[in-house]
This record gives C-alpha cells, sequence and structure tokens, in this order.
C-alpha cells in the first residue's frame, strides 16, 4: 500500500520523485501527491486518481526544487480526496508523508485542537505534521521535534518531512513500517520500496524501528531509539530495468505468470544436490533445530496463507508433524497453545506485511523453539527479525495479484518439508522421488502454461457470469481456493471455493446454468469420489471446467475437461495452480478491468 519517496539532492527533484512514485503504483494507491522546497515557500500537488494526473499538475505549474518528498496514499482513515491526500501541512511551515497507521490519533487530534491546530483532513496522518509543527518551535531542531512526535504516536508509521525554514535538509524516521535511504551521487534518497529509487542507485540503507535519520544531497546522520548516533550497513542490491517493466507482455501480471518456470528454478537451485535436500539451506545451524522440531506453526496472509495449507500436508505426509495454520490477523487473539518444540513458519511475499509481522512479535513471547520465513525480499523486516529464513528469489513481483511469488513459495515449503524430515531421519527414499521431482517442477510448469488455448476457450462462458464456484479434495482445496481468489481480485467476479465433499451440505443450492463449476480432479484416491460430486453438478445444469490427470475421463456436457501435464503427485498442486492464474487473467482481460491494480486492494499491506 502506500509509497513513500524523498529526496535531498544538487539538481531538481520533481521528476525523480514523480517517476519514483510511477515505479510504487503496483503497490495500490488512490492519490498521489507531492511537496517541494523553494526557499521561501513549498509548492504543495495533489490528485485523486492517478499518478498521472498529478504529474499533468507539475509539467503545468513547472516547479523547482532540490529538497521534496511524494507520496502515493491508499486510504485508511478518511475518502479518497485531495484533502486527504499527502503530504500533509501544518500552518503551512511543517509537510509530511506517512505511510502505517497512528493508533492513538483521535486523543491525540482532540489535544492539537485544544492547542490551536486546525484540521483539514479525516486522516490519521495530518497530526503528524502539526506535532512537528508544534515540536519545532520548542526545539528549533526537526530532529528533536521528530523524537518528541514519536514520544506522543502509538502505532506503525514511515514518516518523511520538510520544514519551510530548511532548504537543505529533510528527517525522516520509522516504526515498523518499511523505509530506507539510497545514497545517490549527490543526492540522498528516502524511500518505503527500494525500486522506487532502483533507477537513481544501487547502493540502500534499511533503517530499523526507532530510528531517525536527518538528510541532505550530501550526507545523512542516523540515530537510534535512544537519540545515539547510528552505524548501519549500506546493502547493494542490483534491480534490474528488465524485471520492473512488462517488456512485450500486457501486463505485469501475465509477465510474472510466464516467469513462473525460471523462478522455480532459481528457488530450487544451489538448495538440492544428489537425491536429497542440502543441509542448512535456511541458515547455519537450522539442520540441528530442526531435528527438534515436533509441531508447525503457520501464521499467513491471502495467497500466502493458501501456500501455508498446502504445506500443512506436505508437513504430515512427508515430515510427519502436526500443523496448525492460522490466519495471521486472527493468530493473536485466539490465545494460542503453544506445544513443546513448536517451530513458527512465516509466509509473505514482500515481508512486510503487517499482521504476519504482528504474529512473528507476538511469538516472541511465547515459549517457540525457533521462528522461520519464507519470503521474496531479503532486505524485509520478517528476514531481519526471523531466526531462519529462505528467499524465494522470484525478483520482482509487480502485480498486485500474486503469481510467481505464490508458486515460488510452494517450492520453498517443500524444500522445507525435505528438511525437516531429512533432519528427523525420516523418508529417504520418499525425499529422493521429490528431488527428482522438484529437478522437473520447471519444466512441467512450462507444459502447464501451454495450457493457455484451452483457458481462452473457457475464459468467455465465464466472464459473463457474475458468480464462479471452485472444487477441489484435500490437498486441492487450498488450490481451489487460490483460484478463487484469484478470480475475485482482477475480474471482480464473486468467486468462492469449497472441498467437493461439502458441496451436498449447502453450495449445491446454488447450482444451475448461470454457476460455472470449475474442479480440480488429479489421479489419486480422491479422484474418484471428486467425479462423483461433479456428477451432482451435472445432474443440476451447473457447467463443468474440469482440470484433470490425463488418467481421468468424464463427459462434462457443456463444459471442458482439460487434462494437465503428467507429473509426481507432490507437484500437482503447484502444477494445476497455472492454469487457474492463466483463467483468472483471461477473464479480467476480458471485462476490461485494471488487472495490475485492482481496485481497493495493495501489493504489500503494512496496517493491520
Amino acid at each position: 500500500m502506500c509509497g513513500i519517496i524523498a529526496a535531498a539532492s544538487s539538481r531538481n527533484v520533481g521528476k525523480l520523485l514523480v517517476r519514483g512514485l510511477h515505479k510504487m503504483e503496483y503497490r495500490g494507491y488512490d492519490s498521489a501527491g507531492i511537496a517541494l522546497h523553494q526557499d521561501n515557500s513549498i509548492a504543495h500537488l495533489r490528485a485523486v486518481g492517478k499518478v498521472q494526473l498529478l504529474e499533468d499538475k507539475m509539467i503545468a505549474e513547472k516547479p523547482k526544487s532540490k529538497l521534496g518528498i511524494a507520496h502515493t496514499r491508499w486510504a485508511t482513515h478518511g475518502e479518497p480526496s485531495e484533502l486527504n491526500a499527502h503530504p500533509h501541512k501544518s500552518k503551512d511551515s511543517v509537510y509530511i508523508v506517512h505511510n502505517g497507521i497512528i493508533e492513538n490519533y483521535v486523543e491525540l487530534r482532540e489535544e492539537l485542537i485544544k492547542d490551536g491546530y486546525e484540521f483539514s483532513s479525516q486522516t490519521d496522518s495530518e497530526l503528524i505534521a502539526h506535532l512537528l509543527d508544534l515540536y519545532y518551535k520548542e526545539t528549533k531542531s526537526m530532529v528533536n521535534a521528530m523524537y518528541k512526535a514519536k514520544e506522543k504516536l502509538d502505532g506503525a508509521y514511515a514518516i518523511a518531512a520538510i520544514n519551510i525554514d530548511d532548504n537543505s535538509n529533510l528527517v525522516v524516521a520509522r516504526n515498523k513500517s518499511p523505509l530506507l535511504l539510497g545514497i545517490g551521487s549527490d543526492e540522498i534518497l528516502a524511500a518505503s520500496d527500494p525500486i522506487a529509487i532502483a533507477e537513481l542507485t544501487n547502493d540502500f540503507i534499511f533503517l530499523e524501528d526507532g530510528d531517525v535519520a536527518e538528510i541532505s544531497a550530501e550526507t545523512y546522520k542516523i540515530f537510534d531509539n535512544t537519540k545515539s548516533k547510528a552505524n548501519r550497513e549500506i546493502t547493494h542490491i542490483d534491480i534490474s530495468t528488465q524485471a520492473t517493466s512488462k517488456g512485450d507482455y500486457r501486463h505485469f501480471m501475465e509477465k510474472e505468470i510466464y516467469e513462473q518456470p525460471e523462478a522455480v528454478s532459481k528457488t530450487v537451485d544451489g538448495r538440492i544436490g544428489g537425491e536429497d535436500v542440502l543441509d542448512n539451506i535456511f541458515g547455519l545451524g537450522s539442520s540441528d533445530i530442526f531435528a527438534k522440531v515436533e509441531r508447525v506453526q503457520i501464521v499467513a496472509c491471502g495467497t500466502s496463507l493458501h501456500a501455508g495449507r498446502v504445506a500443512a500436508n506436505w508437513f504430515s505426509s512427508i515430515a510427519e508433524l502436526p500443523c496448525q495454520v492460522d490466519y495471521a490477523s486472527e493468530y493473536r487473539y485466539r490465545n494460542p497453545h503453544v506445544d513443546q518444540n513448536s517451530l513458527l513458519i512465516t509466509i509473505s511475499q514482500s515481508g512486510e506485511t503487517a499482521d504476519t509481522l504482528a504474529a512473528l512479535n507476538y511469538s516472541k513471547e511465547r515459549d517457540y523453539l525457533s521462528s522461520l520465513t519464507i519470503c521474496n525480499v531479503p532486505t524485509s523486516s520478517l528476514a531481519r527479525e526471523s531466526d531462519f529464513s529462505l528467499f524465494t528469489n522470484a525478483g520482482p513481483e509487480i502485480g498486485v495479484a500474486s503469481t510467481k511469488a505464490f508458486t515460488t513459495q510452494l517450492a520453498g515449503l517443500m524444500l522445507l518439508a525435505l528438511s525437516l524430515a531429512k533432519s528427523r531421519g525420516l523418508n529417504p527414499k520418499l525425499r529422493g522421488r521429490i528431488v527428482k521431482a522438484l529437478r522437473l517442477l520447471p519444466e512441467t510448469i512450462a507444459e502447464a502454461l501451454l495450457l493457455k488455448d484451452k483457458m481462452l476457450e473457457i475464459a468467455p462462458n465465464i466472464a459473463n457470469k457474475n458468480n464462479a464456484l471452485f472444487l477441489g479434495r484435500g490437498i486441492f482445496y487450498p488450490i481451489a481456493k487460490e483460484g478463487a481468489l484469484k478470480l475475485k481480485e482482477i475480474s471482480y467476479i464473486h468467486a468462492e471455493a469449497y472441498p467437493a465433499g461439502e458441496l451436498k451440505h449447502g453450495p449445491l443450492a446454488l447450482i444451475d446454468e448461470n454457476m460455472p463449476v470449475i474442479a480440480l480432479a488429479p489421479e489419486s484416491e480422491i479422484a474418484e469420489k471428486l467425479i462423483s460430486n461433479l456428477e451432482e453438478v451435472k445432474a443440476r445444469g451447473g457447467t463443468l471446467y474440469v482440470m484433470a490427470d490425463p488418467s481421468v475421463n468424464m463427459d462434462v456436457k457443456s463444459g471442458s475437461l482439460v487434462h494437465m501435464p503428467k507429473c509426481d503427485f507432490f507437484m500437482t498442486p503447484i502444477v494445476y495452480n497455472i492454469p487457474l492464474q492463466i483463467l483468472s487473467y483471461e477473464v479480467a482481460l476480458l471485462r476490461g478491468t485494471d488487472i495490475d491494480q485492482p481496485r481497493n486492494l495493495a501489493k504489500s499491506v503494512t496496517v493491520e
């Protein structure tokens, strides 16, 4: 969600700030704005809608500045409007941009009103500008003002601020919301996402919770939560332009669907050898810890949760471990019991998902053996705060609806299931079989991508409907849930998933000629029962679209039977997910929706 970019430079920064906002559009937003220091005044421009509308205002007014802040907003407090858009200001003196949520904003707002401050927005962010103005008048220092403001703020925030009295420096602060510095040539930048400034520098400093930094074009100073000067490591990251452009594809989502064979190869490469998984691929000492694990707890959100539900089956069947899976947003509120020698697993594409981070922080107060994260961003908060980690190496995923991140998470979770089994001395023959299948997985995914023509045939029959039902049994139920999620996310068709055996316990009442049913029918002991469930759909006039093993044959009447590539059963959840992604994409294309930036959704959900 919301994106921050700020710059202090020896050159004009207006264009680079707007380019940075464009780079962060994938995160989801409803408005954009910029504040540029112009010696005796600050140019303040905001627009509701696309960044291009803000850019049009910039072109018309042509403000020049070497110091500025900019923002894309995703509404939490207050509707999308120009008054609610960032940057917010206080008395034409202090201007701020803010990511996160201030939990005690009602109380602070009332205090500031009593101090004579007037509010022009409905947001929780505006009060930060007023607090900084209040404390700057007391201290005559924006750094000190930020520390005094931090003492009052409860919640998550990344803040960048400028002051009319200083045309050389900006101040930033971080608490539970990502923020980094970029070290450029004659300029220092700040951003909530490295993609925003990747064209300008490959050298980044990731701020830690409690940090405050003062930035000028020539230098930066970082102070920790105790106001002591802090030395933070510079990390070199090369984010290629190719990885963040669509190339010849129509949308980032389409590009990322077809990148999956290569992405899975990068997840697996260097982590398996011979007929087994290698030791300590989750970090030094991880294999020794895994030998002690007696239970697994997974917390995640959305697509990552579906990956966790698939993995729970693998942990049981391969590593012979019981596994509990929880929504990260609900985990803390059920007073969870933690069994002895439990391993906590968090899953997140960005590694910054607020609910998942909150669950990890909560777990540190409980008696877990260890914590481990599966994520795509090595510099993320989850990566830094977990004991062990595996990075999926999927590359930047720009489309809001996750595709290659999900597939690589599944590959990473399979590596974890194998590692747990190996450390516990279990199932060596089975491990060898699965490792062989993992080597073939990129090729099998590439074969599944060839089903595009079949999906193109089916898509028009889904696109003209308002509802869809997805069915799967066993390990395929979470894949059905993921298929339904993709369809609803980008096409806005109401879609639900059920275990096929539950069809007769209620959902069967929905079946008619207007309810397409998409079912997953791999060859296994459950296929026969699934086919029996599908007969109930046919008998009531429902249209069936079945993704099935080549050995499965059935008459689907007016629907379609799509034979999937042959692969090891442990790989089938990953492979059967591929045509569901393609189908959702093609349906959304026919319906003309905003595929890469679906309404109301954000890529990285950094508020709880």
